[in-house]
């Protein structure tokens, strides 16, 4: 079995009897993945006979925050995709959406099918390869800066929390979860009644600790990683609620997990002019279950504006209660924008986003060892 973000070769369909990938962003469906793939082996050892398969690599690359099953297109690919499964002699097929992060010749979506009647697999595997390319212009994400974001959310009426994600500096996706560029924004902005989570910081969690709840103390917050460009925001803070970071998961991604991540508090940022609370922790830990808060004492549906430092998984949790989610670009390492990644391995041909630009080679004749690009289609 595979991940949904796979970047499969023709190597590995020929290393393996049979592939199948997840079929959810976040991903909700690890043990329906299992089961299929439990299944695909039953029915080959009923069968006596191993399945054919087919692949084919799609010709642009997807945008991690793009990826989303839980709206459009990727979710109605997805539900075509169990449509298409269903002709007689096809096993299972599967829609990978690639890895951009990954500088690599194989990397980019695909489809994968697998069953007993060849030429059944490959209609089935072609049939949902074309609605996705003629699918290419949706696939496009918005992305706002750090203070467009605030300021979108502070203008919200509508009920529930206003999320924002920390996209770039996301954990689960090579974060660090310690840049303080979207704290910087909402007090900048002069948000009210945010909450940003989480913030890994053990020094400040400690001396949160140290001073205790109800008091004050001044610190400098995040940045310990050293990201370019990032420093420390230094202030006052009032430490609101301490947790030992000990509690169980509750949202759909890992519900039942014993969740572990040291000394937390919740602070309050001393501003005349904004209502902000942090969320600091000991570990990093992608801000994606509402446990995280009530960990905290409190309630996230109750807030104003939550920004999470996730991608796509908090939605499988925080999307039900949301009035609206937008994603930022602030700070961090995971980059939002596949233009801005120093590739130098990808395939010629390969689009580096939806609607290009292509890449040309390796170098080009430019130097430098990077990827050089054609024009956007």
């Amino acid at each position: 079995s595979l991940d949904l973000h796979a970047n499969i070769s023709g190597e590995m369909c020929e290393a393996a009897s049979a592939l199948t990938a997840y079929r959810s962003y976040p991903h909700i469906d690890m043990g329906e993945t299992g089961a299929r793939a439990a299944q695909i082996m039953d029915l080959a050892l009923q069968s006596g006979s191993m399945p054919v398969s087919h692949l084919r690599a799609i010709d642009f690359l997807v945008p991690i925050n793009a990826q989303c099953t839980m709206e459009d297109p990727a979710g109605a690919l997805y539900r075509r995709l169990a449509e298409l499964e269903d002709a007689p002699g096809v096993w299972r097929l599967s829609f990978a959406m690639g890895f951009p992060p990954a500088d690599i010749a194989i990397c980019g979506p695909s489809v994968y099918g697998c069953g007993v009647d060849a030429d059944a697999v490959r209609l089935a595997v072609d049939s949902l390869a074309d609605e996705i390319e003629a699918k290419e212009s949706e696939f496009s994400e918005v992305l706002y800066g750090p203070e467009d974001a605030v300021r979108l959310a502070m203008d919200n009426a509508a009920p529930g929390p206003f999320v924002i994600a920390d996209t770039q500096d996301n954990p689960g996706a090579g974060g660090n979860s310690d840049t303080v560029g979207m704290l910087e924004a909402l007090l900048g902005c002069g948000a009210q009644d945010a909450v940003f989570a989480i913030l890994h910081d053990p020094e400040v969690a400690e001396a949160a600790h140290g001073a205790g709840e109800g008091r004050r103390f001044s610190a400098a917050l995040g940045a310990k990683s050293h990201q370019p460009g990032q420093r420390p925001y230094e202030g006052k803070f009032r430490v609101e609620r301490l947790g030992d970071g000990r509690f169980t998961a509750t949202g759909p991604m890992w519900r039942g997990a014993r969740i572990e991540l040291g000394p937390m508090a919740l602070l309050k940022v001393e501003d005349k002019h904004a209502d902000v609370r942090v969320i600091v922790a000991s570990r990093k830990f992608q801000a994606a279950d509402q446990s995280i808060f009530r960990h905290l004492g409190l309630e996230p549906s109750e807030q104003g504006i939550l920004v999470l430092k996730s991608s796509v998984h908090f939605r499988a949790d925080f999307q039900p209660i949301a009035a609206r989610i937008v994603t930022a670009v602030a700070p961090g390492p995971n980059l939002a924008d596949t233009r801005k990644f120093p590739y130098r391995n990808l395939r010629p041909g390969l689009k580096i986003k939806p609607g290009g630009p292509r890449v040309l080679g390796p170098d080009g004749g430019r130097g430098g060892g990077y990827c050089s690009y054609g024009e956007m289609e």
